[in-house]
């Protein structure tokens, strides 16, 4: 797979060890997505039996001030991933985003909902489906959301960090998604790795699919659920207010809905995610009381 320190890296090579799955990561400086080209034989040595195209340019709002880079790590450089795996006759799993979306449906996104993507993030990554989607037909691309971990950066661990110096936090209340842990995702990546490998010629395995936490709610029910889990266990929790998303402005606009629907997911691969809130517990259980 491609990447080295990612959420989902970090998830897979744990989880594909309970599965007696080898993961290797391959990533700097032998390829550097930011010219693909150059370092793509380092991927192929590999012989892998699966490709999974997992890192990203994920700065959000940095993006918008880096366009070409992010242009190249998650438009180009995906396309150019696709066609080491078609050559090495291999499929290929590509992580997409809710970003994809404008966030204006007042109900859940399914597969084949118009894409609209507000920022250089969003273009970029829809970019990138398109270029796997045109490198080859044997492809899974699974769009994923509001991702949280064990493992390096993400609200979840921000939201601890700060509850330790605040009594009170002001969390956006009026954008709603599906949070969704890497270890959930990690697991969904690898029974859909399965599924391909196992029916090499089943169209309806291949495609769009989402991939996101069962339930929903905003970011600040998100914090809340954080809290309460910390709480209970005597770690660091705050209060929260809901603001608007207009209070707390940022370089790149957010889609205000990333809902996303995962039947698709569910009745051809069999993955169901379990419901968000008892993966944030778990998470938080495991950060405030590691091995």
């Amino acid at each position: 797979m491609t990447g080295r320190a990612g959420q989902l890296v970090s998830a897979l090579i744990e989880r594909g060890a309970g599965h007696g799955v080898e993961i290797v990561p391959v990533g700097r400086p032998e390829l550097d997505l930011a010219d693909a080209a150059s370092g793509i034989a380092a991927l192929a040595a590999t012989q892998p039996d699966i490709i999974v195209s997992a890192a990203a340019y994920t700065a959000v709002d940095k993006a918008e001030s880096e366009p070409e880079l992010a242009r190249a790590i998650n438009g180009v450089a995906p396309g150019i991933v696709a066609q080491c795996a078609a050559q090495l006759g291999v499929p290929v799993i590509h992580i997409s985003t809710d970003y994809v979306f404008n966030g204006t449906k007042p109900t859940s996104y399914v597969e084949t909902d118009p894409t609209d993507p507000l920022g250089v993030y969003g273009s970029t990554k829809l970019e990138g489906e398109h270029a796997v989607a045109a490198a080859t037909p044997n492809h899974a691309i699974l769009r994923t959301a509001w991702v949280y971990s064990p493992f390096g950066g993400n609200f979840l661990k921000t939201m601890l960090r700060l509850a330790g110096d605040r009594p009170q936090l002001r969390v956006v209340g009026d954008q709603v998604g599906n949070p969704t842990s890497a270890l959930d995702l990690a697991d969904a990546v690898l029974r859909v790795a399965t599924n391909l490998l196992a029916s090499p010629d089943d169209a309806a395995l291949r495609g769009i699919f989402h991939a996101v936490g069962a339930g929903e709610t905003s970011w600040a029910g998100f914090a809340r659920e954080i809290f309460a889990a910390s709480k209970a266990l005597g770690g660091p929790w705050a209060e929260v207010t809901d603001i608007p998303a207009s209070e707390y402005p940022t370089p790149a606009r957010r889609p205000a809905n990333s809902r996303l629907v995962t039947d698709r997911l569910a009745t051809l691969h069999g993955v169901r995610f379990p419901q968000w809130q008892a993966s944030t517990a778990d998470t938080v259980r495991r950060l405030l009381s590691p091995a």
